[in-house]
Formats: C-alpha cells, structure tokens, sequence
C-alpha cells in the first residue's frame, strides 16, 4: 500500500490580471456606447440615414486601409530593392547617404488604423478614425503612442526584453541593425583536459 503525498490547497487563487479584468467591461461599455449613439441618431432622422452612416464608414475606411496598405507594401518592396542594390542611395559604405530621415515605412500605421476604426459600426469609432487621419491629430496621437510605448518599453536588466533591446543597434542615418549580444559576465566553461595517448 503506498500513501502520497496529496498537494496543499494554495492560499489564495491566482489573481487575473487588470486587462483581463477590465477589457472586457470596456468592450461591452463601447457597444453599448455606439448602440446608443445609432438609436439617438436614428431617433433624430430616420433609419435609412444611420444606414447610410454605416455604409460610407465601410466604404471609406476600406479605402484608406486599402490605400495604407498598398503603400506600405510599396515601400517594403522599395527598401528590399534597394537593400540588394549597394549603388543605392542609402546603402553607401559610410551608411549616411539618402535622405536620412528613417521615415520609409512609418507613416502607414496611423491610415491603416483610421481605415479600421471607419470600417467598424458606430459613431464613435468613426470619429476616432477620422482623428486618425486628420494630420495634425495623428501626428499628436502619433508622438503621444510613441511616448506610451518608449515609456513602457523599460525591461528590467537580464530579461529577455532587456537583451532584444540591446541587440538593437542605431546607425547614424536612423536605421536599426539587429546584431547580437554577448556577455562577459558568465565565467567561461572549463576545458576539458583529455589524458596524453601512449603508445
């Protein structure tokens, strides 16, 4: 007969975390939200105008999406073109030809999501998707999400993060090469000292 060692309840169950916690709720609220929205506008007009609301939110966004992405692809093939090309512009050896401005395929991000938000039903959505595409407003919500994302890109020393970023190496024209890091930290292995052969 043998007798195991049955587990002991853990104190407390595990926590979820806050975006599971409260990105559900926020979805549901903005449902409810645009629901609202559409019944008050339709109140006010009639339905055919909320349908026509709807129908030219699809035919923009899907547009401009389609738009961003074909530029965005234009660009990936330019700068694959390019990369094999040492006569290009930007790949002399110095690293500093071109326009320098690092700026090739950045500004397709802003018009996908614009198109996007447009797509989806509701109001809200489409004004958020207009901010996206008015300039002035993009370029704010553009430098706001890129402080977001910088300020939380701080990975604690050692993690995985912390060696992707470091990996990452700036040329002087503004463009990333991915290298790889090498720590000296670790005491290297021992070698192995095999006994002589006699003969």
């Amino acid at each position: 007969m043998t007798f195991g060692a049955t587990p002991s309840p853990s104190p407390r169950p595990p926590q979820r975390s806050r975006a599971r916690r409260f990105v559900p709720l926020g979805i549901a609220a903005w449902m409810v939200l645009e629901i609202w929205l559409l019944t008050v506008v339709a109140g006010a007009t009639n339905g055919l105008t909320v349908l026509l609301l709807l129908v030219a939110g699809v035919i923009v966004g899907g547009y401009v999406a389609k738009r961003a992405g074909r530029r965005a692809w234009r660009n990936l093939t330019e700068s694959l073109q390019t990369v094999g090309d040492p006569s290009a512009p930007g790949n002399s050896p110095s690293g500093n030809g071109g326009s320098g401005n690092g700026t090739s395929g950045g500004g397709n991000t802003l018009p996908m999501v614009g198109g996007l938000l447009l797509m989806l039903p509701g109001l809200v959505s489409d004004a958020l998707g207009l901010l996206c595409l008015f300039p002035p407003t993009g370029k704010l919500l553009q430098r706001r999400g890129e402080k977001l994302l910088s300020r939380r890109a701080g990975y604690a020393p050692g993690s995985f993060g912390d060696a992707f970023q470091q990996a990452r190496m700036h040329r002087p024209d503004g463009k990333v090469v991915q290298g790889e890091v090498i720590r000296d930290d670790e005491p290297p292995a021992a070698r192995r000292q095999d006994p002589p052969l006699t003969g």
